[in-house]
């Protein structure tokens, strides 16, 4: 198990609220066991932090930080090549071994893949999107 400690003198009203830490994390589409594992902590721990039982450390907020940014990259790269085509569709993954099997070399879950997919459709005007085992988006 990991453990996050804060820097010293860590102002209360700087730390990342109980309520900060679950909307981030499912906006991410992340699941509190996928984020325990990630996190190197138990599901416990983040069912404690969501419920305010534990304050969030800083290296967690830290991380959670990271893990938006990597995902509004990804999210901007993909609208990137999407807006210069015609009939722009996207493909996605009901499980995570599906995802896997397609995307080794990213480590996030299915649910986060399919997340993204929602920030992309909201910038992409008549996005289609489809499971890999349906036929290519129209």
């Amino acid at each position: 198990m990991k453990t996050y400690t804060d820097p010293p003198g860590m102002p209360a009203d700087e730390r990342m609220t109980d309520a900060e830490f679950r909307v981030v994390r499912e906006h991410l589409g992340l699941t509190g066991d996928w984020l325990a594992g990630h996190l190197g902590v138990s599901s416990r721990t983040v069912r404690h932090w969501e419920q305010g039982k534990y304050p969030v450390p800083d290296g967690v907020r830290l991380e959670l930080e990271d893990l938006e940014a990597r995902t509004a990259e990804f999210v901007s790269s993909v609208i990137t090549q999407l807006l210069d085509m015609p009939d722009p569709g996207v493909l996605t993954y009901r499980t995570d071994t599906e995802y896997h099997a397609a995307h080794p070399e990213i480590p996030f879950p299915a649910s986060w893949h399919r997340a993204a997919v929602a920030r992309i459709a909201q910038e992409v005007p008549g996005l289609a999107i489809a499971y890999t085992d349906q036929e290519e988006p129209a």
